[in-house]
């Protein structure tokens, strides 16, 4: 497997020159003079060094070693314990935290990308650090101030983790038939009594405690979702000095074993009658919880973007490396018995599709991450628009950065012919790893749900039509481009294109109560392909006046003309698979499947 080396050069060109990400945070008042180009600069290379020579040497291993649970404790694989204190030292979890408890306090914008090289570094180790970052946004936004003072610093430090226990056995997706129950007690506390499942983190050796976000519903809670709460339930108990003091009544049953992620200890947690206080009011606990949903869904989305960087860099590799007969125009390296099979189109057409998805994956990524950051800090109706659409976004990012993320580990596997289906390469863990990123955190068919659903149905288009709108600025804003035809173009065909299928779908729903489900998947991957597009001519738009300077730009202009002649004609055919309609998914009988 090739070493990892993190793509600071893509990252600093979407930050400075296609975004302006600097110019955005100068006129964020909570940015300014907390994040500029400088800082920004000196983070990401910092990330970069511990990526590489930190948690890329323990990924592997990592996989092969896995972790242990033994009389309910669990231990995580050789050197991952050391790794984590070394993240901890250099104040990696309070990057984005709030400076009133300690945190950096800086920007999405910034932090997608730093996550992005933990991802494609180690994405099992990732995930111990992304839960805490999830359950102190949740903390935080909806914690008394006697809870956040009392947990946040701690968990921005990383001597305490985060956990988040929503799922249990027979409550997946729905969550409003959950079982799990909380007591009131006199003290104003709560007994927390059920089991959960698949919590990721939920025990392990890295940190001194571990801080559990639970959903449970009190003994005369409403049912359904309106009935949840959420609690905080420790793994130690907190003493008033803020020392660690006695066990609580949680336990780590097992953890499960799975087909990757397997340095990731995915526990299944029990809760016998645990102390716990209320995180925000009673019975709303599904809307805490999703305060921090679309930093989650995004933050797994870049999972799926890292590990599509690091299948491209290893599959990069093998093909200059790799020699495998002659190259059609005839042979270009007659010194040696055949050519690299980077000479050969097929393997062109795979290293390319990966390269385009990544790079439309990682502007999208940025895109959203600027949105999160105005909707966090800005104000008035910019806050207002933001919020829309982020809330428009985030299932796309989910969704289609880790369907595409399994499809570009597939396609480096493919580079690898047979050493990439043997453990040796490493490029069969990265298909293992990254299938998850499609399940966890609201499956991919329930984000095409959301998108179509709540997102677009729901509001009759409101929130599409800001993305379009902002689309459609950046059309006009290029219309006298000559240099830039080309992208622009087939941009507002696509465009137009989304809009028209959206409006259909919108009036099916009207008709047909099937017909947002049966169209949710194609609809949203769709929309996937028309976001890429979006970014891609704006990368372009960036790019095209320096291809002269230097071959990076001329390398992205090349990119964005393969991503638009031989990837976005699939949004034809998916447009075709929206217009079908329910009848062929509802005609046939049960009996029949």
């Amino acid at each position: 497997m090739a070493e990892y080396k993190a793509p600071l050069r893509e990252m600093n060109f979407l930050l400075h020159e296609v975004f302006a990400a600097d110019e955005l945070w100068a006129r964020l008042p909570a940015l300014e003079g907390v994040a500029d180009r400088e800082t920004a600069d000196a983070i990401l290379e910092e990330m970069a060094k511990l990526a590489a020579n930190t948690l890329d040497p323990i990924n592997r291993s990592g996989d092969e070693e896995g972790c242990h649970w033994e009389e309910g404790v669990v231990t995580t694989p050789k050197g991952f314990p050391e790794a984590y204190a070394t993240f901890c030292e250099g104040g990696w979890g309070a990057l984005l935290g709030n400076p009133e408890y300690g945190g950096m306090g800086m920007p999405k914008m910034l932090g997608a990308q730093v996550e992005e090289m933990i991802n494609s570094a180690n994405i099992s180790f990732a995930l111990y650090p992304v839960l805490t970052a999830g359950a102190c946004l949740a903390l935080d936004a909806h914690g008394s101030e006697e809870l956040k003072q009392r947990y946040l610093p701690k968990m921005y430090e990383g001597s305490w983790a985060g956990a988040m226990d929503l799922t249990e056995p027979h409550a997946g997706t729905d969550l409003g038939i959950i079982r799990t129950k909380a007591e009131p007690q006199e003290d104003g506390s709560y007994r927390v009594t059920g089991s959960k499942i698949f919590i990721t983190g939920g025990d392990h050796d890295l940190s001194e405690n571990i801080i559990h976000l639970v959903l449970a519903k009190l003994p005369d809670a409403p049912k359904g979702p309106k009935g949840i709460s959420l609690f905080l339930v420790p793994k130690f108990l907190v003493n008033e000095d803020g020392s660690i003091g006695e066990r609580n009544a949680v336990n780590c049953g097992s953890i499960e074993h799975k087909m990757g992620i397997k340095a990731s200890a995915t526990c299944a947690m029990n809760f016998d009658g645990a102390k716990g206080w209320l995180v925000g009011e009673l019975n709303k606990g599904l809307a805490a919880m999703f305060t921090m949903m679309n930093y989650e869904r995004l933050g797994v989305g870049i999972q799926g973007l890292g590990a599509s960087e690091r299948s491209y860099q290893n599959a990069v590799e093998y093909a200059r490396e790799r020699i495998q007969s002659r190259s059609p125009a005839g042979p270009q390296q007659a010194d040696k018995a055949a050519d690299p099979i980077l000479v050969h189109p097929d393997v062109r057409r795979m290293l390319l599709t990966q390269k385009a998805l990544i790079g439309g994956g990682r502007a999208l990524s940025t895109y959203v991450a600027q949105w999160l950051d105005i909707a966090k800090f800005g104000e008035g109706e910019e806050k207002k628009k933001a919020e829309a659409l982020v809330a428009l976004l985030t299932p796309v990012a989910k969704a289609f950065f880790t369907d595409k993320g399994l499809d570009c580990t597939v396609l480096g596997q493919q580079v690898f012919g047979g050493h990439g289906y043997i453990r040796e390469w490493g490029q069969e863990q990265l298909v293992r790893d990254v299938r998850i990123t499609q399940i966890y955190e609201g499956t991919n068919g329930i984000q095409a749900l959301d998108l179509i659903g709540r997102k677009t149905v729901a509001n009759n288009g409101a929130f599409f039509e800001l993305f379009a709108g902002d689309v459609q600025q950046f059309i006009d804003s290029q219309v006298d481009n000559e240099a830039l035809a080309e992208f622009i173009q087939p941009l507002a065909t696509e465009l137009q294109r989304l809009r028209e299928v959206t409006a259909r779908v919108l009036a099916a729903a009207q008709e047909d109560p099937h017909a947002p489900g049966a169209a949710s998947v194609e609809y949203l991957h769709l929309f996937g392909y028309v976001a890429y597009a979006f970014m891609w001519a704006r990368i372009a738009a960036a790019a095209l006046p320096k291809t002269g300077e230097d071959s990076f730009y001329s390398g992205q202009v090349k990119t964005a003309r393969f991503f638009f002649a031989r990837l976005l004609p699939q949004t034809k055919a998916l447009a075709d698979s929206v217009d079908a309609g329910s009848a062929t998914l509802m005609d046939l009988e049960e009996e029949l499947f």
